[in-house]
């Protein structure tokens, strides 16, 4: 086995950017952070900082905007993987230019983690979010940096506790508001399986300038499917109030952020079936557990147990 790659992780302390730290760290990456002063003194972020440490991560001060910091980092790496949040995303700009600069990185791999967006519905306000991850892919590819980009669908932690439910904090046991016909197949997966398919990823020829999906066929399901598995679960049925596309369209125009960013999403992801409603060709990407059929991922009808 050729040596394993050195990773840089950038927004490691954010939402999936710390179960990739981990992933990487847990399967014997060298794995370095990037994190700001003022992360390093957070008390909000002290526990994870205090796991990264205990796993023998590597923590560089620096910020996607100190270009120089970034570049040092950079240097001391193999494979950048960016996981900055949401209002960072059109700023990862910088952090090609750094990665042209330093000229040592084997694979860049940009923050997404979500639908694929060069294959994507979405309607405003969604739309525009999602072509700014567009933006990136044809930046990082204008740049001639080799990437992967992960297709990791829907976050299970942040769908299946609510099933997507506004404001709940479990699945509801009486009633349940369902976009469109609830017919489409939708993919939830587990935030640590999507790390440990990635760092999989990082070392590996046939992703190297694809589309990482991960796309299980346990965690492949449609809204009807996903209620029907929990009634059988609580063992009882719910009340299901369908909302027709039009109205949900309506829906979006009416709300305020962030209420229609997540609504357009779901009319994507739930209503247009955005997420399984094209093939994988070998031309652009690959599927994850299909590369990977060793990695023994949580299936959505295990994932719900926890809430019974």
């Amino acid at each position: 086995m050729a040596e394993k790659s050195k990773i840089l992780v950038i927004g490691g302390t954010g939402y999936i950017g710390k179960f990739i730290v981990e992933a990487s760290a847990k399967a014997g990456h060298s794995t370095f952070a990037l994190v700001r002063n003022e992360t390093l003194s957070s008390p909000a972020k002290a526990s994870i900082i205090d796991n990264f440490k205990s796993l023998g991560v590597h923590l560089l001060t620096g910020d996607v905007y100190d270009h120089e910091s970034l570049v040092k980092a950079i240097k001391q790496v193999d494979v950048v993987i960016s996981t900055v949040g949401y209002f960072v995303l059109a700023d990862q700009v910088k952090i090609i230019d750094a990665i042209k600069e330093a000229g040592n990185v084997k694979r860049f791999f940009p923050s997404e983690f979500g639908v694929d967006v060069d294959r994507t519905s979405a309607v405003e306000p969604a739309k525009s979010a999602f072509s700014v991850k567009a933006g990136i892919r044809r930046a990082v590819e204008a740049a001639g940096i080799p990437y992967t980009y992960v297709s990791a669908n829907n976050f299970a932690g942040l769908f299946l506790p609510s099933m997507s439910q506004p404001g709940a904090t479990s699945p509801p046991r009486d009633k349940i508001v369902i976009l469109g016909d609830g017919n489409p197949k939708a993919v939830f997966n587990k935030e640590e399986d999507i790390a440990t398919y990635t760092i999989k990823a990082v070392d590996d020829p046939r992703t190297l300038n694809k589309t990482l999906y991960i796309k299980p066929s346990g965690n492949t399901i449609s809204f009807n499917e996903l209620v029907s598995l929990w009634e059988k679960k609580i063992g009882a049925t719910l009340e299901k109030i369908y909302v027709p596309e039009d109205q949900v369209l309506k829906n979006i125009q009416d709300s305020p952020p962030p209420t229609n960013v997540f609504l357009a999403i779901g009319h994507a992801v739930f209503v247009k079936g955005d997420q399984t409603n094209f093939e994988i060709e070998p031309s652009f990407g690959v599927e994850a557990s299909e590369l990977y059929p060793d990695v023994k991922y949580t299936s959505v009808d295990e994932y719900l147990n926890q809430f019974v």
